[in-house]
Formats: structure tokens, sequence, C-alpha cells
């Protein structure tokens, strides 16, 4: 049986530097199949993620998209006695509880150090300016400390 619907979160999902904010519309499209031991659920969930490039804090607002797959085991299978309930979740009467499969597989998939583009040459040491925003000949002198009281001499 396939599946669709669009829900969200009351909480922002993600890690500090990328996530989905909390209210963003999440697209879950999934078949249902029923197997021997449980109920295979299989299919794509998408989504914005918002946050700010690693490098150079540039706004970061993209597309993402997952495949998920989990098998929710009934009651009194085979599957049910040789696992936890954190391994493999169960069906709960007449329903699965989504929610967890969703979850994970956004998380796990968001980059721990966004980038704003694969070549983002970030942010100027010295200064603190975006390289991007920068002319080429850009630099800075930096004189070693020790020299400093000679230089006052010249």
């Amino acid at each position: 049986m396939e599946w669709a619907t669009q829900a969200s979160f009351d909480e922002a999902l993600g890690l500090e530097l990328i996530g989905v904010p909390a209210g963003e519309p999440v697209h879950v499209d999934v078949n249902l199949t029923s197997v021997s031991e449980g109920v295979l659920v299989t299919g794509n969930v998408s989504t914005t993620v918002k946050g700010e490039c690693g490098r150079c804090l540039t706004a970061i607002n993209e597309p993402l998209t997952v495949e998920v797959s989990e098998l929710y085991a009934y009651p009194d299978s085979t599957t049910a006695e040789t696992t936890d309930d954190e391994e493999v979740p169960r069906l709960q009467g007449d329903l699965l509880d989504l929610e967890p499969v969703v979850r994970d597989g956004l998380v796990f998939a968001m980059p721990s150090t966004p980038l704003c583009r694969a070549d983002c040459p970030g942010l100027c040491a010295d200064c603190g300016e975006k390289w991007d925003d920068l002319p080429a000949d850009h630099a800075h002198e930096s004189l070693d400390p020790r020299w400093a009281e000679l230089k006052k001499l010249l």
C-alpha cells in the first residue's frame, strides 16, 4: 500500500549549524508491505534544511531527500521475540509510529559541517571578511611580535 502525507515537527531537528526548523513541512511518501515478520516501510522523506555554511557563515536553505526503510514487527513474531523494541520497532495494534524513522533518516543525512558550496574558501583569518568578497591580492602584513621593537628603529 502506498501512503503519502505532509507533517511537521514541534521542535527543530538537526545539528547546531544545520537542521529542519520547527514547523517546516516534511513530506513522507512510503510503501507499506506486509511481510512474514511484520510491516516493511520503505520510501522517501523530503524537507528543506536551513542553517549556515561552516566556513563562511552564509545562509543555507536547501532541499533534503532521504530514503527510509524500517521493519515494524508483529507482536508475536520471531523478530519480536529475539530483539528488543529499540532494535526493531513494534506495531502497536494497527498503528505504527513513523516519527523515529523520519527523524533519524533526516538527521543522519545532514552534514556535520555544511558548506554553501564545495569550494567555499571561508573567511580571512586576519580580518574575518569572506574571501569571496575580497580582492585577489588581499593580504595582511604579519610581523613576528619578537621583532616588533626592531621595526620601530627603521
